[in-house]
């Protein structure tokens, strides 16, 4: 009975989220995810498209990226675990209109994604707001180690958040530059697959792509489920996220 509740309320949620759409959802999805998954423009994945007989430009693959990104994001956060207690702060660089902007990003100690936050500048400022974001989102529980790089934002950063009462107590701050190597090799599975030349085009554009981008390898790394975790069921947990039927199996 609970089960069909959550079913039939999943597919009525279906019907906003891709209405007014001139293709059919679990094909809009499916574009989504290729884009967010593999190193693929638009344009190739046009002609993925036209090999299996559907017409769709690559201008509408841009649309489709930027209006569901988000919420694949958004629906996936439900699935993040509670991080071990210790977790690897880091930023990145990443390129909007030939400018580079940064990307703050936390994982715990054994990978499992914590939090991420694209910022125009770094400062103190900007990591204030990464902390702020990070730990008051549940299901996540408050740090008690925190490995970052020697920027000097950090140290302040950590004392508001304690001062501000999102920390329920004043964790290990340690910089090692070993330790930070786990992160630095986290950002480059997510920045393989963004544009290379020129970068995004607008800065909303660049936030809204890089949730999925950010998304996807939360569902890559599999939420802490057991067991296989091959790329059809996680395209399965995508459909039931939408309130799909079962997930494409071309």
């Amino acid at each position: 009975m609970i089960l069909s509740a959550i079913a039939a309320k999943l597919k009525q949620r279906a019907k906003a989220d891709f209405k007014g759409r001139h293709y059919e959802a679990a094909l809009i999805v499916q574009a989504v995810s290729w884009y967010l998954r593999y190193p693929l423009s638009y344009r190739d994945i046009e002609e993925l498209f036209v090999e299996r007989g559907l017409e769709v430009d690559h201008s509408t693959l841009n649309r489709w990226v930027l209006a569901y990104a988000p919420l694949i994001e958004k629906r996936l956060r439900q699935f993040r675990k509670p991080h071990c207690g210790s977790i690897r702060i880091d930023e990145t660089y990443i390129k909007v209109r030939g400018e580079w902007r940064y990307l703050y990003r936390a994982i715990d100690k054994h990978g499992n994604p914590v939090d991420f936050l694209l910022t125009a500048r770094r400062d103190l400022d900007a990591a204030k707001r990464f902390f702020r974001k990070m730990l008051a989102d549940p299901p996540l529980l408050a740090p008690d180690r925190i490995g970052t790089d020697g920027a000097s934002t950090y140290p302040p950063a950590i004392a508001e958040s304690r001062k501000a009462g999102l920390l329920p107590h004043t964790p290990i701050h340690y910089v090692t530059k070993h330790l930070q190597q786990g992160i630095e090799s986290d950002h480059f599975r997510l920045k393989k697959n963004m544009p290379r030349i020129g970068g995004f085009r607008s800065f909303n554009t660049a936030r809204r792509t890089i949730c999925g981008f950010e998304a996807v390898l939360w569902l890559r790394k599999g939420f802490g489920f057991a067991g296989a975790w091959t790329v059809r069921e996680q395209n399965q947990l995508l459909k039931v996220c939408f309130g799909l039927p079962q997930a494409n199996k071309a």
